[in-house]
This record gives structure tokens, sequence and C-alpha cells, in this order.
């Protein structure tokens, strides 16, 4: 039985390209989030490259540590528990923060909860919208990650379809390149796709069983689009490129989700992780949803990136349903949804 009023999490993220920290209070409530991005860096390569991104957290982790606790105005002896992400990701950047993590729950004497990446995107959601709660269905689409998720219960997840290959935003940043828009692909297709065509040409839109997904026949298409109008000498329009090829991963998305949404009977559906914040997405998610009576939630572009308050909030639930790692929590790069 938990005595005390309110819960501080302090939490940390580190499994791609930012480093975050956040406080969080009572799982709903951000006091402070604070995200170093090394997209700039990376930029250079055209991806995230793994040794770059470890040394970078090393850098920067005790800053945004001290920035989180200061935005926050509170101290480590305020925090009731430490927050970490330990999976999935880069191997070497999990460590970093696992390592820090583990450091100031020995150091304060704290409980230490590891949370899985995914349940936190996942959470990002509880952050804006008092009203959600579980049971509901979310999609989680991100640069690694393209997940339909049953939220049973707080904590409690049961996958229903994943990507067989690509993600959607793996996708996404790969056929940016092709067309010379470099990375991060995302955001950059999503804008200049509203001045193409989406329907100038016609890509596959791959149907798989149940509700898995699979983008890499859809991006080789695309690839094999911009290749033979090269070998042909002919001109392509990005803009038409990209508004097609959005507007086929768009609509794969959107009719999985809600051929899910009837077959669970569930009244509340969100989506969750970087490919969230695509506006033409979330418009007919919206619309889709509003169709069938259906509430639809969706975090802010700051909650839909990487970040550590989306870790603080899964954390604080772990927390009460007494979730704890001992200080042999390590990194796991492959670590699926729901383990422990």
């Amino acid at each position: 039985m938990i005595e005390k009023k309110d819960i501080n999490i302090l939490a940390i993220e580190s499994s791609c390209d930012e480093t975050a920290a956040a406080v969080v209070r009572n799982g709903r409530e951000v006091r402070s989030n604070v995200i170093s991005s090394q997209i700039d860096l990376h930029k250079l390569y055209g991806g995230v490259v793994p040794e770059i991104a470890s040394r970078k957290h090393i850098e920067k982790i005790n800053q945004v540590i001290e920035q989180a606790l200061e935005e926050a105005e509170t101290t480590l002896d305020d925090i009731d528990a430490i927050a970490v992400t330990y999976g999935p990701g880069l191997v070497g950047a999990l460590l970093v923060g696992v390592a820090e993590a583990k450091a100031i729950a020995f150091a304060k004497q704290l409980p230490l909860i590891g949370v899985h990446h995914i349940e936190g995107h996942i959470s990002a959601n509880y952050i804006e919208h008092p009203s959600l709660k579980p049971p509901f269905l979310c999609l989680v689409v991100s640069g690694g990650h393209t997940h339909l998720v049953r939220v049973k219960e707080y904590g409690k997840y049961e996958i229903i379809g994943r990507t067989r290959d690509d993600a959607a935003g793996e996708a996404y940043d790969k056929v940016a390149r092709a067309i010379g828009l470099g990375y991060p692909g995302g955001p950059k297709i999503d804008r200049i796709s509203k001045e193409g065509n989406s329907d100038a040409i016609v890509f596959p839109k791959p149907h798989m069983e149940n509700y898995d997904f699979s983008f890499s026949g859809l991006k080789s298409a695309v690839l094999n689009y911009i290749n033979g109008c090269k070998m042909k000498g002919e001109s392509f329009a990005p803009e038409d490129v990209a508004a097609s090829f959005q507007k086929a991963v768009v609509e794969v998305l959107v009719e999985k989700s809600m051929k899910a949404v009837e077959e669970y009977g569930v009244k509340q559906f969100a989506i969750a992780g970087g490919v969230a914040s695509n506006t033409t997405l979330r418009k007919a998610m919206e619309e889709a949803c509003k169709v069938r009576g259906i509430e639809f939630f969706y975090p802010s572009p700051i909650y839909c990136t990487d970040n550590a308050a989306m870790i603080g909030v899964a954390g604080y639930y772990e927390y009460l349903a007494g979730t704890r790692h001992g200080l042999d929590l390590n990194a796991i790069p492959n670590l699926k949804i729901g383990e422990r």
C-alpha cells in the first residue's frame, strides 16, 4: 500500500539518438521533459551511427538529468523511483542510460524500474488525455517499430500485429533518401507530400494475414520506380512519389487498425511513436474513428518522438504494480513487449 500522496519518477531515455530525462508526478503530470537530440549530427551520415550515438549519450546524460531536476524545481531527495528504458534499442545507447539509472538508484537507495520503449510510446497518450484508460488499442509507428497493441490494463499488453520486415518509419527514411530529401525522412515526406498528387502513381499495398504489416515490398516498388525513371532518362516529381507512397502506407495502417477496432469492440483507439506525428496519418485515423464512433487519441509531436516523459509515465504504472529491478538490470536491444 502506497501512503505517499504524490509519486515523483525520474525517467531516463537513451535508446537511440535522443538523450532525455524527465520528472513525472503521479503518472500524468510532466514536471519537466528535457531532450538533447543528435539529429543534426547523424544527418551527415544519412542515419543514426550507433557508436557516435553512444558517445554523445555519455557526454549529455548528466546535463539533461540536472536540467530536468532543475526545471521540475526538485532534487533527487524528492524522487521516489528511477525509471529507465532498457530495451529495445541500440545496445550501446541503452547501456548509457541503464548504467546512469543504476548509479543513481544505488547512491540514493531508490527503486529501479526498467521500462520497455514501446510501452513508453503507448503511455505517452496518458499525458494529455485524462479520459484515456485501458482497455484500448494502440498503433505504434516509428522508425524501428510498427505494432498494433491491445492494452488490456496499465502495464499489460498483447501484440496482435507487427511488421514482418521494415517498420513504417524505416520505409519513410529510405524513400526520403531515394528522392533526395535526406534524413530524417518522415517529417520531410509529410511536408512535401502536401504539394503532390497522391493518385499520380499506384504503389502496391501489402496485404498480410491477420494484423501483421509489411513495408519492404512497398519500399522496393518506390525505389524501382525511381530507378526505372533514371534508367529511361525520364524525370519524376518527388512530391508525387512522396504523396503516392504515403497514401499507400496510411491506407494500410488505417485499414488494419479499424479492422482490429471492430473485432475487439473497443471504444478508444490511440496512435504513438514518431510517425504518429504525421499529419496525413492523424487526419485519416481521426476520420475513420469518427465514422465508427470511436474516441481517437494521439500525443503532441514532442511526445511522439523519443522522450523521457513517456518513460516516466510507464514507469509510474509499473511502480504501482510493484515492478522492481535489481542492479543487475542490463540493456536488452531486442526486448519483447511484456517481458520482465
